[in-house]
């Protein structure tokens, strides 16, 4: 099987190569960092932490699977690279729970803020260490069973075609390489993106809105404080990944900016898994507390 990455000329070659080796070393220390020092600092110890700290290892399984090929891929003279299907269904498998890992984690996450500052004297009570696990498990489950579909639903499928047009294997392509019916496919692919979507963005308006009537109607400036600081940054990072997402989707739909659709799916990885760290790290109080003691 072959595979089509995105053209580079001769020219952007190593100025490419380096944006993308140095955004893969960001994303590795930055997250490990991240989830090092949840680790061993018990005063981080908390729900939102510890749910937080998915974000990160989505953000390492998926970089790592994707970045290290594509890298490779960019240095080698020829536009058009051999992959063994297996190894193909493995990428894909990874980039389609990386991206709805991304969804489902934000999700519990934004249940988490809500529970804190809609009903903070009930919050121990109720994000206690086996809801978070429950919640976890639930987030990469889900996602799991999701994909798990999606995928056994094309490698099913008989083979006539070699070439894939991506820099990375995805589900789309892997069933296009079929020439038999693939309006199953088509179809699941379109309820499972519809439910992902509405789920996710349902749900974030949700929480968000019940959080801000109940900001409106308290007269606590530490909670509406608290309350702003911690939801603005996980409203952000969820912006970043829904418009990252949403990008591709829609240039999809132009197969005149099938360039600037390979960029934009190779930037969905990049962009959030370089920024949730810095978004969070430098937000969070107790994280900059750490740094210095331990880095010095």
């Amino acid at each position: 099987m072959s595979e089509n990455v995105t053209m580079v000329t001769e020219v952007s070659v190593y100025p490419v190569f380096l944006f993308f080796f140095f955004s893969y070393l960001i994303i590795i220390f930055a997250n490990v960092g991240i989830v090092v020092v949840v680790f061993i600092d018990k005063s981080l110890h908390q729900p939102m932490y510890l749910l937080f700290c998915n974000l990160p290892v989505n953000d390492i399984i998926g970089n790592s699977i994707m970045l290290p090929r594509l890298l490779s891929d960019i240095l080698q003279s020829s536009s058009v690279h051999i992959i063994s299907y297996y190894e193909c269904v493995i990428q894909a498998f990874t980039s389609h729970i990386y991206a709805t890992t991304c969804h489902t984690v934000l999700m519990i996450m934004a249940f988490d803020r809500y529970v804190a500052i809609c009903n903070p004297l009930r919050y121990a009570a109720i994000m206690t260490n086996k809801m978070v696990i429950k919640l976890t498990v639930s987030a990469w489950g889900v996602a799991f069973v999701l994909v798990g579909i999606l995928l056994g639903l094309t490698i099913r499928l008989n083979r006539c075609r070699t070439l894939i047009t991506n820099p990375y294997c995805d589900n789309a392509s892997l069933f296009k390489l079929s020439c038999e019916n693939v309006s199953i496919n088509n179809a699941y692919g379109l309820a499972f993106t519809v439910v992902l979507f509405t789920g996710s963005i349902g749900s974030t308006v949700l929480t968000y809105t019940k959080i801000t009537v109940v900001c409106l109607m308290s007269t606590n400036k530490s909670l509406n404080s608290k309350a702003l600081k911690t939801c603005s940054t996980h409203l952000f990072a969820y912006l970043i990944m829904l418009s990252s997402g949403m990008l591709i989707i829609i240039l999809h739909r132009f197969p005149q900016y099938s360039d600037y659709r390979k960029l934009s799916a190779i930037l969905f990885h990049i962009i959030p898994g370089c920024l949730n760290p810095i978004i969070y790290g430098v937000q969070s109080k107790e994280i900059r507390k750490f740094l210095p003691k331990h880095v010095s």
